[in-house]
């Protein structure tokens, strides 16, 4: 018996041309059918996504995509995405500076 591979949300926002975390949004709402692996990782049916392509018209997706962005959305996108490597260094560049302190 074969297994069919479930797509990862990345696959899946490449597949439709929108963001990760649209992605996440339209699995969260029911709009897109997603499965959890583990209770924690999200995974899609290739058919399913195909399915919600062509109900979904792809083609404003895309002209949606084109408008530039505003600063602030552009900012809260690159926070959304890197937060944890943002408070990485800050909490490094914090013990750097509570060690070099000491001398």
């Amino acid at each position: 018996m074969s297994e069919e591979k479930l797509l990862t949300v990345r696959d899946v926002s490449s597949i439709l041309s929108i963001s990760e975390k649209e992605v996440v949004d339209l699995a969260e709402n029911g709009s897109l059918p997603a499965y959890k692996v583990g209770g924690v990782y999200l995974r899609f049916k290739s058919d399913q996504v195909q399915q919600f392509r062509k109900i979904k018209n792809p083609g404003t997706r895309r002209d949606e995509a084109r408008v530039q962005k505003s600063a602030g959305g552009r900012l809260g996108d690159f926070l959304y995405f890197n937060d944890f490597y943002i408070v990485s260094l800050i909490v490094v560049a914090a013990l750097l500076f509570i060690i070099f302190q000491g001398r």
